[in-house]
């Protein structure tokens, strides 16, 4: 079984020690990282790669040039034998899922962001997880992060309120 710590829309723009918190208190056990977007400052990912497992991120609509130019918009990694579809998102969250369903083929899961607003479901036998945001909670009453876990083919997500 493999465990991926996942969180979107961070965007912070300085140091800030919340993302040391949510890897020591959360993210202990996980064997890799995803971001899916809206970082603003890649150096927020840096205490992730300073745990020395595996970093996945794409770039969000809210990220600068030096982030987008770093991190693509979409990405597909494989876990356990499953395909999972990484992306940020765009426009109302009203139908997000539509739209960036149409963004991949052949996957098993699409995990993604941009709404700040926790999810997941199986929709059309694909697995969607938005771990919503640690650090934005206008749309939710809490910040949220995600911990995945994909076990041969098969796959759950939790969401974790701060």
């Amino acid at each position: 079984m493999i465990r991926i710590g996942v969180i979107s829309d961070t965007h912070i723009n300085r140091p800030e020690p919340l993302i040391d918190e949510i890897i020591g208190k959360h993210f202990q056990t996980v064997d890799m990282f995803i971001h899916t977007g809206d970082m603003v400052w890649f150096e927020v990912l840096d205490s992730l790669y300073a745990t020395g497992k595996p970093v996945h991120a794409v770039s969000g609509n809210m990220d600068p040039v030096e982030v987008k130019s770093r991190y693509p918009v979409k990405k597909i990694i494989e876990v356990e034998g499953m395909r999972i579809g990484m992306i940020h998102g765009w426009g109302s969250p009203n139908g997000i899922i539509k739209r960036i369903m149409g963004e991949f083929s052949d996957v098993g899961a699409i995990v993604y962001g941009h709404t700040h607003q926790p999810f997941s479901e199986f929709e059309e036998g694909i697995f969607f997880f938005n771990p919503g945001s640690p650090t934005d909670s206008r749309f939710t009453n809490a910040g949220t992060v995600g911990i995945i876990e994909v076990d041969s083919g098969n796959i759950r997500g939790e969401i974790i309120r701060l």
